[in-house]
């Protein structure tokens, strides 16, 4: 067998797989993952950057065990965090990489301003945008750079309305969100440097809304942060990770959908015959391509057992929902993309108490792109075959 399917099987390998493994097809997870799966337990990798030791978790019921379970840690700082060396670990507000109760203390702020109502109160908005994207696609090409034109423009416009961010910064923090996503780049003190720059554009910004209130998410959470036990610094935090992690998720989200549904005529079809079908559509795309590719990151603060692996605190574990998403037991024939499909609960959006505090406003984004975007440009194709396609493998 395979060297690493001897290692997963629990006996002696020499050389541990290394992680991010390589795709074969840019379209499909490592094949190495489904390996693993097939293994039946925790493979044991070393990560690529810095040679460190972690658990990889593949399969599905065992990704939402570990996800689950609060004894996994999602703090930076805790001894054996699976992080980069020239990673900084984040600052205040940052809650994704912190555990209760700071994490349950700034969520809950958070969580009022991204509920359906809310959501759907934005929808005329989010369409608005499309609307005037789309209106511009024509006159751009053909070909047209659907990236560039339209699934970077969008989220950017989208979070940074949510939030009362004047739009026509938004090239400032596309360089931004680039410089922090990109896992190339090495550089500890240019990094560093962008990230204070991006700090010091929201500081002032929230100080603004603290001083002059409007009708936008920033305002209210910084009306509403002492109530909660919040400070101004926390709030800046919470702002700079949402303008992160709203913008390049959902960018690259419509960028490979796009592409999937391009590669399978068929169900595109019916999706503009009946677009009421988007919304389990949209679950089935996120499934089959999960763009959270590295996975999510956690340290065992105590000694833990999952599907019969023990691991011990202090150890890391990488789960690849991205590989999880993709497992037979869970969704048959998963290679397969089918728009009619009953997914259950897919896992593009984590689980446990870190699920993504946006989805919903992710959701909705989606739907208003695929349906305007396939109903207004209904001859819409790939310009060149799919294997002319770029794709970037360097960011998370």
């Amino acid at each position: 067998r395979p060297r690493a399917l001897r290692h997963a099987a629990g006996m002696t390998a020499t050389t541990l797989p290394t992680y991010p493994m390589k795709r074969d097809r840019p379209l499909d997870p490592p094949p190495g993952c489904g390996a693993f799966r097939a293994a039946g337990s925790l493979v044991r990798v070393q990560l690529d950057w810095d040679g460190s030791k972690v658990w990889l978790v593949t399969r599905y019921e065992d990704a939402r065990a570990v996800l689950a379970d609060t004894r996994f840690s999602s703090d930076f700082s805790k001894p054996g965090f699976p992080a980069r060396l020239t990673s900084r670990p984040p600052g205040p507000g940052t809650f994704i990489r912190m555990d209760a109760p700071d994490h349950i203390r700034l969520r809950r702020l958070l969580m009022p301003e991204l509920t359906r109502q809310r959501v759907e109160e934005l929808r005329p908005a989010i369409q608005r945008i499309v609307d005037q994207l789309v209106d511009e696609l024509p006159g751009s090409g053909p070909p047209v750079d659907l990236i560039s034109r339209f699934a970077l423009p969008l989220p950017s416009r989208v979070i940074t309305e949510l939030l009362g961010v004047p739009y026509e910064d938004h090239p400032f923090f596309y360089e931004i969100t680039k410089v922090i996503g990109d896992q190339r780049q090495d550089d500890l003190e240019f990094r560093m440097k962008v990230r204070n720059q991006l700090w010091a554009y929201m500081d002032k910004l929230v100080r603004t809304k603290e001083a002059e209130p409007v009708d936008d998410l920033l305002s209210r959470l910084a009306q509403r942060r002492e109530q909660a036990g919040v400070s101004h610094d926390e709030v800046v935090g919470m702002a700079t990770l949402l303008i992160i992690a709203g913008y390049e998720t959902v960018a690259n989200q419509l960028g490979v959908g796009t592409v999937v549904l391009l590669e399978h005529p068929d169900q595109l079809a019916e999706l503009r015959a009946d677009p009421d079908l988007l919304p389990s559509a949209i679950e089935e795309i996120m499934r089959h391509q999960t763009v959270l590719d590295y996975g999510a990151r956690r340290v065992a603060t105590a000694d833990v057992v999952v599907a019969g692996q023990f691991i011990r605190a202090g150890e890391g574990v990488v789960v690849v929902m991205s590989a999880a998403n993709r497992d037979e037991r869970e969704f048959p024939d998963p290679d397969r993309l089918d728009i009619h499909r009953e997914v259950r609960e897919n896992l593009a959006f984590g689980y446990g108490p870190h699920q993504c505090v946006g989805q919903l406003l992710a959701r909705v984004q989606l739907r208003v792109a695929w349906e305007t975007l396939f109903h207004r440009l209904p001859t819409l194709r790939l310009a060149v075959p799919l294997t002319d396609l770029p794709f970037r493998y360097d960011m998370f």
